[in-house]
């Protein structure tokens, strides 16, 4: 596996698993939320009980915003607040649930909270008022909003979760970055061709001799591309001076011989290459 192939790997691997963890992480606040309603309805069955009432249901338990549920029933209720206390913590205990939670009794003709408690991971640290008063028998919402333990826990996760996607997307980013930097260099390295020692950038009318860069005009560079592309041969002058001037609409005298002579001073310092006359006929590129 080569290096490009095994950065992609590890990038896509971490998406992957930050997507697992999301995934578990939803998954999880789903089991919770389904705990919290079972937990609740055993509490709003033991409430009916202790009314004497066997036979009405306990209505579905909901989930609201920011860790919120609500237990409602379909009768008229007493609720004695210290049983109330009582058949919460033991149910929350059998299931497990996190032991920091605001309880509410909401009044359901006035939506006013008729009794609320909070608990605070012991009895002693949380607010238990009134103990021992009745709520007299009416139509009773009872709201229980797990408190900032679960949500710093739930807020730290997805945190984490976020980190960790960014983090991938930054490797996937500095991977293609990479990328396109190396094919660029690549495309750049092709675009020259080599003579003896020198590369020449015919695009960019220039030759270059290890870190010495020698500027060629166009007409240079015109001459200079017609050598390159048949080394070796004899060119003859007519040809020359067709492809670079005439075609052009421009007929010269002796500004070929001119031309070549500039191109030898430039090519003087490798002396595997020459650019010789051939009397009468035209010019050679010779390359050792």
């Amino acid at each position: 596996m080569g290096l490009k192939s095994k950065y992609i790997f590890r990038g896509l691997t971490i998406i992957f698993i930050s997507i697992g963890i999301l995934s578990c992480n939803n998954e999880d606040n789903k089991d919770f939320s389904e705990e919290v309603k079972v937990a609740l309805r055993n509490v709003g069955h033991q409430l009916l009980l202790a009314n004497d009432d066997a036979t009405s249901l306990v209505q579905p338990v909901l989930a609201l915003e920011n860790s919120k549920y609500q237990l409602s029933f379909q009768k008229d209720l007493i609720i004695e607040p210290d049983n109330l206390v009582k058949l919460i913590k033991n149910s929350f205990q059998k299931a497990d649930l996190p032991p920091y939670y605001l309880t509410e009794v909401v009044q359901c003709k006035d939506q006013e909270v008729g009794y609320s408690y909070q608990i605070e991971l012991t009895d002693e640290k949380g607010i238990i008022p009134c103990q021992g008063r009745l709520l007299p028998k009416a139509c009773y919402k009872i709201q229980v909003r797990f408190t900032k333990p679960l949500e710093k826990s739930s807020t730290t996760s997805m945190y984490l979760i976020y980190a960790v996607l960014f983090g991938g997307l930054i490797v996937l980013i500095l991977i293609i970055y990479k990328k396109k930097t190396t094919r660029a260099t690549k495309t750049n390295d092709t675009a020259y061709m080599a003579i003896g020692r020198f590369k020449f950038y015919p695009e960019q009318n220039k030759l270059i001799r290890e870190a010495t860069e020698i500027s060629l005009s166009k007409k240079e560079c015109e001459l200079l591309a017609i050598f390159v592309a048949q080394p070796n041969q004899i060119i003859k002058r007519d040809e020359l001076t067709k492809k670079v001037w005439e075609d052009n609409g421009v007929i010269v005298g002796r500004s070929l011989d001119t031309y070549i002579s500039k191109l030898r001073k430039k090519l003087k310092d490798d002396d595997s290459i020459k650019l010789t006359n051939v009397h009468g006929v035209g010019y050679k590129l010779e390359i050792g």
